[in-house]
């Protein structure tokens, strides 16, 4: 594997990271992940800005998205796969131990490496922790993920593939990676942004392809949708087929089976859209 280091291509054996980068000691830096299918990113354009969207968020300065793209150009290169999923990480840079930034500049890392396609249904689970839609990092995409990696561990350890947390006004809000769809009376409804779900790119594109509504949802909407679905980078459009001890054995059902066709009929129609 070869990666992107500070301007240029390391082997993953050379590819070193400082111990006082922001980014490890604090979780000062956000990320992006972006699918890549036969060397092509898809939504790259969206996720530059967010990308750029979160750097200001955290009062990082803006990333050269000129660079970024140059870095991923070389990834790709490098790492030929056919499906694979692309990290780009920019952090706070070199720093003192703390919470204060240093002023060595944000560090830039980018990788590549192979992924699988998602099962078409999957099992989740509710947690009892909570998003704080009141929060600073509410709505960025950070490294600060030690929570997600958490609850994600829980929902393993009970056959799921995510685990979905409420708010803390106890609102359905997102999973650890992923977005929440609900279908009730044949009508899609997602968790609006407010709820402090990031504002997922695919979960974005869900919205504007299938005519989905942005619903403040309570958690116990999870016992009585219809249809349960879950929107990320690598995971597309997804059915759930459990939720915690609820099973919804025609999963992906009608409604969420349009939405998936839709999904990859559009999204192999405009790479970039």
């Amino acid at each position: 594997m070869r990666i992107w280091v500070d301007g240029g291509l390391r082997d993953a054996d050379d590819a070193r990271v400082s111990v006082l980068d922001h980014g490890l000691t604090v979780g000062d830096g956000v990320f992006e992940t972006v699918r890549v299918a036969e060397g092509r990113p898809f939504a790259l354009t969206r996720h530059l800005e967010r990308l750029t969207r979160s750097a200001r968020g955290l009062g990082l300065p803006d990333p050269d998205l000129d660079e970024v793209r140059r870095a991923l150009a070389a990834v790709i290169g490098a790492n030929p796969v056919a499906l694979g999923r692309l990290r780009i990480t920019y952090t706070g840079g070199l720093s003192p131990l703390g919470s204060d930034r240093g002023d060595a500049g944000p560090s830039l890392f980018v990788a590549l490496d192979e992924a699988a396609r998602r099962p078409d249904t999957t099992a989740v689970i509710t947690v009892p922790w909570t998003r704080n839609e009141r929060g600073a990092l509410s709505g960025l995409k950070t490294t600060s993920y030690a929570e997600n990696v958490v609850a994600l561990a829980r929902a393993h350890e009970r056959g799921a593939s995510e685990a979905l947390f409420p708010n803390t006004a106890g609102r359905l809000c997102e999973g650890t990676g992923s977005n929440v769809f609900v279908v009730l009376d044949g009508r899609i409804h997602t968790p609006p942004v407010a709820s402090g779900c990031l504002a997922g790119i695919t979960r974005a594109l869900a919205v504007e392809w299938t005519g989905a509504q942005e619903t403040d949802l309570p958690m116990d909407v999870l016992e009585q949708a219809e249809e349960i679905f879950l929107t990320s980078t690598l995971r597309d459009v997804q059915a759930v087929h459990r939720v915690d001890g609820r099973e919804l054995p025609d999963a992906p059902g009608p409604v969420t089976a349009k939405a998936m066709r839709i999904f990859d009929e559009r999204a192999g129609d405009d790479l970039d859209p």
